[in-house]
């Protein structure tokens, strides 16, 4: 059976909201949750970006069985990889053993915080192999120096290790990423249901092992209104990752967006309360072979009635259907 997942979208609410909002999603039966590591919102009418990792410590304390996942973290830019170890570390421990770490190579929209530019794709996934491997010898407990093509480690050390180290999920979008995440990872990561990554994943190592997807929705019982904030907070999604990994902030996503129309957004997002509408959205991730697929409720002020009526109709009719 595919499992459903919640998704903390921090770029759409502030902290203590989206604690109570697990918390709630939890308590709605979902059976994983995820959540986004961002310096900024895509657009600014989303208005948030508090740090995931407070958000994780705390939800961590609030929730009891609900498992827990970066979706994703950018290990090589905002973050060293020895700090990624610690603070996985530390989060496993926290959730006692509910906690994944997701991993990917990026956005310039949250890394060009720290001035280090923003190189080319195949650089930045030689980064990130390279910081997969820092942070799975620390997982090891080991005393780790290391002098690579893009970092250095020196006598790093994790003083507190959880009894099972945080499996490592990657984030693929073409066939090196695929690569990397079926050679080094535990589960896979994507937000498009493309059968062509699941297989290439495979091809490398990865058959039997997670792979988890996400979708964005958009609940209202009032459809014109589902399609009006999808529009004005979810437009630059359609962008694709090959774009959205390389715009630098709201107002370059704004300017890229500025004639995609409702009707395109609403092609790609199922919105309102249609449960057979939202549960045929989800259909291509299970049919690709995803064993997991979290959805995105647009809009932080209204994921309350969303986990209402998800648990009351969308999760019934996704775990009958599919």
């Amino acid at each position: 059976m595919v499992r459903i997942g919640y998704t903390m979208m921090t770029e759409q609410a502030g902290p203590r909201e989206l604690v109570s909002h697990v918390v709630a999603a939890e308590r709605a039966g979902f059976d994983f949750s995820v959540i986004s590591d961002h310096s900024s919102p895509w657009l600014e009418a989303q208005g948030h970006a508090p740090y995931a990792w407070s958000v994780l410590g705390a939800a961590a304390q609030a929730t009891s069985t609900i498992p827990l996942m970066t979706y994703v973290t950018c290990p090589t830019f905002r973050y060293h990889p020895a700090v990624i170890a610690q603070k996985a570390a530390t989060m496993q421990i926290l959730s006692q053993g509910r906690f994944r770490l997701g991993l990917g190579s990026g956005e310039n929209l949250n890394e060009h915080i720290v001035g280090g530019g923003w190189p080319a794709a195949h650089v930045r996934l030689e980064m990130l192999e390279e910081a997969v491997g820092i942070i799975e010898r620390m997982f090891a407990g080991q005393v780790v120096n290391h002098h690579g093509s893009h970092f250095d480690v020196e006598n790093a050390r994790l003083w507190d290790l959880p009894e099972e180290p945080p499996s490592i999920g990657i984030a693929v979008s073409g066939p090196r990423s695929c690569e990397l995440a079926g050679r080094l990872g535990d589960l896979m990561i994507a937000t498009e249901p493309k059968p062509e990554l699941l297989q290439g994943f495979d091809e490398h190592g990865g058959a039997g092992k997670p792979r988890v997807g996400q979708l964005p929705v958009c609940y209202d019982t009032d459809r014109g209104a589902a399609i009006a904030r999808a529009h004005e907070q979810f437009r630059w999604s359609l962008g694709g990752w090959r774009v959205n990994a390389e715009l630098p902030g709201p107002a370059a996503f704004d300017q890229a967006t500025a004639h995609t129309r409702p009707e395109d957004v609403v092609e790609a997002i199922p919105c309102g309360n249609d449960v057979d509408a939202f549960v045929e959205a989800v259909r291509p991730y299970a049919e690709a072979g995803f064993t997991e697929i979290a959805l995105i409720q647009i809009g932080g002020s209204h994921q309350q009635s969303f986990l209402e009526w998800a648990e009351a109709e969308l999760l019934p009719s996704l775990r009958h259907n599919l």
